[in-house]
C-alpha cells in the first residue's frame, strides 16, 4: 500500500474496514451453517443414545463430553487463546499487543466452538464470531503493514462485523467495538467499523437474503404506560442481582477448574460431565413437576444446553402466557431453569470450552424476566393489552447490560434483534437501572474480571474526561534534591547525593534558581560506566534541556501525555505562575497510582 497508506489514511482505513466486513461476514455465516448442522445432528444423536422413551438419558453427558474432549485437545495443541469465551483474549490483546492476534487463534476458535456448543456446550455463539472477525482484523492489518496505531481499529472492525452478521444487528455491532473493545468513540475509529459493519450486513443479506431478526417478537396493541414504570424499574435492580450471580459463578467456576489436578486439554470434559449430570437432573426434574406451556418439550436436550434459543422464542411469546396450565409452578420452573442456566454455563466455560456469554445472557434474561412477569400477572399488576412476555424482552436487555457494563450496545442489540419498537423505552430503563446497580455489585464486567485477576486493568470509555479534571496537585510529589544542582557542578555532586538522599533525577537551575534542564537517573548510569571519567565530567555535559516541565494547574490527562512521549521517571514541576523555579519532582509511578485511584472511583 506504500505511499498512499500514510498520505491517506482515513481512506485506507475505510476501504479496509468494508474488506474486513466482507470476509467476516462470509466466516460468520459458514460457521452458524456448521453450527446448525452439528446442533441437529446432536439432537438426532442424543434421541438414538436414550432411546424413545428416555430409559438411557443416563447416557446424555457422552456427546457434550466427546465435544468437549476435542476442543480440548485442539486448544492445547495449537491455540491457547481459543478457549473460553473470546472477548477477553481480545481486549487482552488489543492493551498489551496493539491488537496483534494470531491467525491459526481464528481457525481453531471455530473448530472448537462448533465442537463445544454444537455437542450441546452451554454457550453462544457471539464470543467465538467476534474473536474470529477480530483475528481477520488482525491479520490483515498486520499483513499489510499497517501502522500498529491503526491495528485496533481493525480488530475493532472485524468485531463489529461479526456481530453484525451473526445477529443481523448492524448497529449493535457497531456500539459492541466501540463501547466494550475499543472504548473510543472517535471520528477515526468510528467511520470504518460502521463501514465494516454496513458491508458485513450487506453481504450477509446477499447470501441469506431472507434472514429476519432471531427472535420475533410482537405484542399487538401494546403501549408503555406510567403505571408500570415501577415494576421496570424493580426488575433493573432484580437483574442486576442476577448479572451478578452470574459473572461470579463463572469466575468462580474458573477459579475452581483452575485448580483441578488434571490435564487442561481434559478439563472442557470434566465440564462437559457436569454440565450433562445438571441435564439428566433437569430432565427428571421436569418429569417430576409435569409439563409447562412456557417450556419447549420437542427436544431431547434439556433447553438450557447449547444457545438456548427456542427458550428464550417461547419465554418471547404472548400466546404461551395464556395457557391454563401457566401457574405458580410454572414460576418456580422459570426460576430453576435461571440457575441451572448459570450453573451449566459456567461448567462449560469455566472448565475451558469455547463459547461465548451473551446468548446465555440472555437467556438468564428472559427467565428472570419471565418469572418476574408471571409474578406481576399473577398479582395483577400488569395493564390490559401487557404480557409477562415483555417483561423477558426486558429482562435480556438488562441482563446483557448488568454483565457487559455496556447498556448501550444491550439496548440496540435487543432492539435489532426483536424489531420491537414499543418496548424500547422499558428495555432502556431497565438497561440503564441494571448497569448501575451490576456496577456497584462488583467491580468489573464479565469480559473485563478475568483481566483484573491477571493484573491487567481496562479503564472505561470516561477515561480521558475523567482525567482533565483531576488536577496533577493531588499527586504525591518526590522532593527535589536538597541543594541546588548547577549546570557547572562536577558529575561527583550528583552521585553523592544520590547516595545519601535516593533523589532519582536531578533538575538543573541558573544562577536565579529558574529551570534549565534535567540529568535523569538513567543517563547517570550510563555514565558510571566509564569510572575514569567521572571526575573530568560536568553537569552541563549529561544535562537535558528537550524535557517538559509539568505546571500546577495542569490536569492528568496532559501531565499522562506528555509522559507517553518521553521515557524518562520522573518530570519537573515548576512554579508556572512566577516563573520556572522547581517545585517538585512528579514520578511516572505516582502519576500511574492516582490514575489507578481515578479508574476505581469512576
Amino acid at each position: 500500500m506504500g505511499t498512499w497508506v500514510h498520505d491517506h489514511p482515513d481512506g485506507w482505513l475505510n476501504m479496509l474496514g468494508a474488506i474486513i466486513g466482507v470476509l467476516t461476514a462470509v466466516g460468520a455465516i459458514g460457521f452458524a451453517y456448521f453450527l446448525e448442522l452439528v446442533l441437529e445432528w446432536t439432537e438426532h444423536l442424543q434421541h438414538q443414545i436414550q432411546g424413545a422413551d428416555g430409559s438411557r438419558i443416563y447416557l446424555m453427558p457422552l456427546i457434550p463430553m466427546a465435544g468437549a474432549l476435542i476442543s480440548g485437545v485442539l486448544v492445547y495443541l495449537f491455540a491457547r487463546e481459543a478457549a473460553g469465551h473470546g472477548v477477553p483474549q481480545v481486549l487482552d490483546a488489543i492493551v498489551r499487543r496493539g491488537g496483534k492476534l494470531r491467525a491459526r487463534v481464528g481457525v481453531v476458535k471455530i473448530i472448537t466452538s462448533i465442537c463445544t456448543v454444537g455437542t450441546g456446550g452451554s454457550a453462544g455463539a457471539e464470543g467465538p464470531i467476534v474473536q474470529i472477525g477480530s483475528v481477520i482484523g488482525s491479520t490483515i492489518g498486520q499483513r499489510l503493514a499497517v501502522p500498529s496505531r491503526h491495528v485496533p481499529t481493525l480488530v475493532g472492525c472485524g468485531a463489529a462485523a461479526g456481530i453484525s452478521s451473526i445477529f443481523n444487528a448492524p448497529i449493535a455491532g457497531v456500539f459492541f467495538a466501540l463501547e466494550i473493545l475499543l472504548r473510543d468513540f472517535s471520528l477515526k475509529a468510528f467511520t470504518p467499523i460502521v463501514i465494516a459493519s454496513v458491508f458485513a450486513t450487506a453481504m450477509t443479506q446477499v447470501l441469506l437474503p431472507h434472514e429476519e431478526a432471531i427472535f420475533a417478537y410482537e405484542i399487538t396493541g401494546y403501549l408503555f404506560t406510567v403505571s408500570e414504570l415501577p415494576s421496570y424499574l424493580l426488575l433493573g435492580f432484580v437483574c442486576a442481582i442476577a448479572a451478578w450471580m452470574f459473572v461470579e459463578a463463572l469466575h468462580a467456576s474458573e477459579s475452581v477448574f483452575e485448580k483441578v489436578p488434571l490435564h487442561p486439554a481434559l478439563l472442557p470434559v470434566l465440564g462437559a460431565l457436569v454440565l450433562g449430570v445438571l441435564g439428566i437432573v433437569g430432565q427428571l426434574g421436569s418429569n417430576t413437576i409435569g409439563e409447562n406451556a412456557l417450556v419447549p418439550t420437542d427436544s431431547s436436550v434439556p433447553v438450557f444446553f447449547g444457545n438456548g434459543y427456542a427458550m428464550i422464542t417461547s419465554l418471547l411469546d404472548p400466546t404461551h402466557y395464556t395457557a391454563s396450565d401457566v401457574t405458580w409452578a410454572a414460576v418456580v420452573t422459570l426460576g430453576l431453569l435461571m440457575l441451572a442456566k448459570i450453573a451449566a454455563t459456567s461448567a462449560t466455560l469455566g472448565s475451558g470450552g469455547s463459547g461465548g456469554v451473551f446468548a446465555p445472557s440472555l437467556f438468564v434474561g428472559a427467565t428472570v424476566g419471565g418469572t418476574f412477569g408471571l409474578v406481576l400477572e399473577k398479582l395483577g399488576f400488569i395493564p390490559e393489552g401487557g404480557s409477562p412476555a415483555s417483561y423477558a424482552l426486558v429482562g435480556m436487555a438488562a441482563v446483557v447490560a448488568g454483565t457487559t457494563f455496556a447498556p448501550m450496545t444491550a439496548i440496540l442489540m435487543l432492539f435489532e434483534l426483536t424489531r420491537e419498537p414499543r418496548v424500547l423505552a422499558p428495555i432502556m430503563l431497565a438497561a440503564i437501572i441494571s448497569t448501575m446497580f451490576a456496577r456497584m455489585f462488583m467491580p468489573d464486567s464479565i469480559y473485563t474480571a478475568k483481566l483484573r485477576r491477571a493484573g491487567i486493568r481496562i479503564g472505561t470509555g470516561r477515561d480521558l474526561s475523567l482525567l482533565r479534571h483531576v488536577p496533577v496537585s493531588s499527586v504525591s510529589y518526590a522532593s527535589l534534591p536538597p541543594e541546588p544542582v548547577y549546570a557547572s557542578d562536577p558529575l561527583s555532586k550528583l552521585i553523592t547525593l544520590h547516595a545519601h538522599h535516593n533523589v532519582p533525577d536531578f533538575p538543573v537551575v541558573d544562577s536565579d534558581g529558574r529551570y534549565m534542564g534535567m540529568v535523569t537517573g538513567a543517563d547517570m548510569r550510563t555514565a558510571l560506566i566509564d569510572r575514569e571519567a567521572i571526575p573530568l565530567l560536568l553537569v552541563a555535559e549529561l544535562m537535558r534541556n528537550d524535557l517538559p516541565i509539568i505546571k500546577p494547574d495542569e490536569h492528568l490527562d496532559t501531565v499522562m501525555e506528555k509522559f507517553a512521549g518521553n521515557e524518562v521517571s520522573s518530570l519537573v514541576l515548576v512554579d508556572g505562575f512566577e516563573g520556572t523555579k522547581p517545585l517538585a519532582l512528579v514520578t511516572r509511578a505516582k502519576v500511574m497510582h492516582r490514575y489507578n485511584q481515578v479508574l476505581d472511583e469512576a
